[in-house]
């Protein structure tokens, strides 16, 4: 098995495992239905005769329900096994939203139905990240990872932005929205069984805390998320990088959320149509980009390659902030996802090869929790800051001070020094593509 994976592309070596295989089939099956539900539960709100007030009512109880998730749902990624809490999560978005579709083709759907479904729906988002992210190191090897997160950063836009959605189109134009969502939770249960046919994973329950969660489950708890905060204290290029993301979400976020479809508006003219196509960009640019760094290998100067591509991907957005034809746009758009999605992968791989495998659920659960608990901050302040300095400064100013601010923690944190002193690239030789610890 190893020299015929060996003779594969880097990005197509992790489909040599049988395992693995399995794992990506569940992903893109989460990742399509997740799309598809995300643009029904819209429609189904607006069905209901429900406004912009409904929507939001909707879309941000799931995302209270996935910022306040994540920390324990890493906790528990330390304590169970991720491929049965993944598994347990699918069948929770199965009965919600099933039930959801089957009361909206009955007629009998309810406004609170609704929300009580997309608290759930992101509960079981907020749990999600953390499970897989720990789990993947068990079902590859060091050597294939970067390609592994490299598959996933391909299948996220393509799947969940692009396919999902349009399929959801499809079957909203031809039946009705709780059609769509009954689609959708009948992706959650083909998921489910494709992580139940990966059969058990080797040491696949963590044993750290077990005792400790058996004696004082509450205690428990808060000492194994004081680790976790512990762990990223004393961890330069851990807290450096959450740190610097968190300030370049809060700059970039609201003003690509919020203010892109008013500046197609205003000055290029634009309309529905042309926002999907800067979102279409944005995506395929991200595709592009997990797919280049999943096909090579681990950079000698990884946080540095990192860090510097963070610090600019956000610049094109100074092109929004005075574009006047919508090709900007959707040039602006695709070179943000290029540059933003491509690095994810370095990341992804740089947690898994270097966190502790018993801390690891705790940290993916940090990271997504920093990324996603600015987002509504960033999207509440994006509206009164463009009224204050105007939307093209808005955007200018989100675009730029990222730069000055990456490089200051890239040098607090002395991240050159630390990328030498702890090299991730692995020689081209011959390496089993199982973990070590089979």
């Amino acid at each position: 098995m190893t020299s015929t994976a060996s003779t594969l592309p880097r990005v197509l070596r992790p489909f040599a495992l049988r395992r693995y295989r399995w794992l990506a089939a569940g992903l893109a099956l989460a990742l399509f239905g997740d799309g598809i539900r995300m643009v029904a539960l819209v429609w189904q709100v607006i069905g209901l005769g429900g406004g912009p007030g409904q929507v939001s009512l909707v879309s941000g109880t799931a995302a209270v329900g996935m910022v306040v998730s994540t920390l324990f749902g890493g906790v528990l990624a330390d304590r169970v096994s991720q491929r049965k809490i993944i598994v347990g999560l699918e069948t929770v978005k199965l009965v919600a939203f099933g039930s959801v579709g089957f009361a909206s083709v009955l007629g009998a759907l309810t406004v609170p139905h609704l929300v009580a479904a997309a608290l759930l729906g992101g509960v079981t988002t907020g749990m999600y990240y953390p499970a897989y992210s720990a789990l993947l190191p068990r079902i590859v090897g060091a050597a294939e990872l970067q390609a592994a997160n490299g598959v996933e950063g391909f299948m996220r836009p393509v799947l969940f932005q692009a396919a999902g959605p349009m399929i959801a189109g499809a079957i909203i134009g031809t039946w009705s929205p709780g059609t769509a969502i009954v689609v959708g939770a009948i992706a959650c249960i083909l998921s489910a069984a494709c992580y139940l046919a990966m059969g058990p994973v080797d040491d696949e329950v963590p044993t750290l805390s077990a005792e400790r969660a058996a004696r004082h489950p509450v205690r428990g708890v808060l000492a194994d998320l004081g680790e976790g905060f512990g762990y990223m204290k004393r961890t330069p290029w851990l807290w450096a990088s959450l740190l610097f993301v968190s300030f370049a979400v809060l700059m970039a976020m609201g003003p690509i959320e919020v203010l892109v479809p008013f500046a197609l508006r205003d000055r290029a003219g634009g309309d529905a149509t042309s926002h999907a196509l800067v979102l279409a960009a944005f995506g395929a640019g991200a595709a592009l980009g997990a797919f280049f760094f999943a096909s090579i290998p681990m950079p000698r100067r990884y946080l540095t390659v990192m860090f510097t591509l963070w610090a600019v991907c956000t610049v094109p957005m100074a092109i929004m902030g005075f574009a006047y034809h919508t090709a900007w746009f959707v040039v602006a758009g695709f070179l943000i996802g290029l540059m933003l999605d491509g690095p994810m992968v370095l990341w992804g791989t740089l947690l898994q090869r270097r966190v502790p495998t018993e801390l690891l659920g705790r940290i993916s659960a940090l990271d997504f929790f920093v990324s996603a608990s600015l987002m509504p901050v960033s999207m509440a302040l994006a509206a009164p800051v463009a009224q204050t300095i105007g939307i093209g400064w808005t955007f200018v100013l989100g675009g730029i001070l990222p730069i000055p601010v990456a490089i200051f923690f890239f040098v607090v944190a002395r991240l050159w020094h630390d990328e030498i002193e702890n090299p991730l690239r692995i020689p081209e030789t011959e390496l089993p593509l199982e973990p070590t610890s089979k």
